[in-house]
């Protein structure tokens, strides 16, 4: 038999599902047996599968020791601790991802992710020590695509994760971004609105002018901060978050992003030496409406990129 003691950062899940994170090895099948043969207890006591559980529950479990994972492996340290972090506290990281990174392990298997490097940084400064940790490790609240620049939120602990996802959920953090567009906008700004489908098997969506089956409305707000040349720099705000909104959206208007591999002019692009589509999400505001619980102190901050390297080619007249 051994013994879990439920940690503040385990608090408020359900048992059925700490335990899956707690024990990666135990089967689902057995899982729930073993709930309902009382070989799984909470402080003594039969529990059942949706119990919620509280910090300072003692989980008695009557299994073999081939579920319990010795020592929990710490991946992480393989990679780079490398972050450029724009504000930390107890609670949260800000770090400016750079192009090229992806954030979470993907189909390739990459190792080195901002994800692992973040936990790599935080096991080396004390902050996160996953043999400390049941089922809890630092998380990103938001991602952003390999090839984008910018402004990622990671969650040191489960509260500030719980809040930050709602909060981004209600869109009381807004982000703004910067990217390089080809062609003159006709308006010096303005709000666009369209339809847009996704096609999760090529990983790619479609723009439409009208309402589609399975289409979402889109709302993407800019504003021209330069032109020069062919192309011209703007501040974009997304009124909806939907995948590849900025990129999609632009290039369906006749205005694609410099450099974007997807939706651009690459083989034009990669001439001036954009192998990225130029686009940076460079600017953070905790525009927090309702209770903030324990995050209450950042309402109405904001965080910015220090550089953006597109914005200063621009304003130094490279991209024309």
């Amino acid at each position: 038999m051994k013994e879990i003691r439920i940690e503040e950062n385990d608090a408020g899940q359900r048992l059925d599902k700490f335990l899956t994170k707690a024990l990666p090895l135990l089967p689902q099948s057995l899982l729930y047996k073993s709930i309902r043969c009382k070989r799984i207890k909470c402080n003594g006591k039969r529990c059942e599968i949706s119990t919620r559980l509280q910090t300072g529950d003692i989980l008695s479990l009557y299994l073999n020791d081939e579920f319990f994972i010795p020592q929990k492996e710490k991946s992480f340290l393989s990679v780079p601790a490398a972050l450029e972090i724009l504000y930390e506290d107890e609670n949260l990281l800000l770090v400016d991802k750079k192009p090229g990174l992806v954030v979470h392990e993907d189909a390739a298997d990459t190792k080195d992710t901002l994800i692992a490097r973040i936990q790599h940084y935080l096991y080396e400064t004390g902050a996160y020590n996953p043999d400390q940790e049941n089922s809890f490790a630092p998380a990103l609240c938001n991602r952003i695509d390999r090839n984008t620049g910018g402004i990622v939120l990671a969650a040191k602990n489960a509260a500030t994760l719980r809040v930050l996802n709602e909060k981004i959920k209600n869109r009381e953090i807004k982000k703004q971004y910067l990217c390089i567009v080809h062609g003159k906008m006709e308006k010096p700004s303005g709000t666009l609105r369209a339809w847009l489908y996704k096609d999760s098997s090529a990983n790619q969506v479609q723009i439409f002018d009208h309402p589609v089956p399975e289409g979402r409305t889109i709302l993407t707000r800019y504003r021209v901060l330069g032109q020069q040349g062919r192309f011209s720099l703007l501040e974009v705000d997304l009124l909806t978050g939907r995948t590849h909104q900025i990129r999609a959206h632009f290039a369906h208007i006749g205005h694609p992003l410099l450099g974007d591999t997807k939706y651009g002019r690459y083989k034009e692009d990669k001439k001036l030496g954009y192998y990225f589509q130029a686009l940076y999400s460079y600017r953070v505001t905790f525009a927090f409406q309702g209770n903030a619980e324990h995050l209450e102190y950042l309402t109405g901050k904001s965080f910015q990129a220090k550089k953006v390297p597109f914005q200063e080619d621009f304003a130094a007249g490279k991209i024309i």
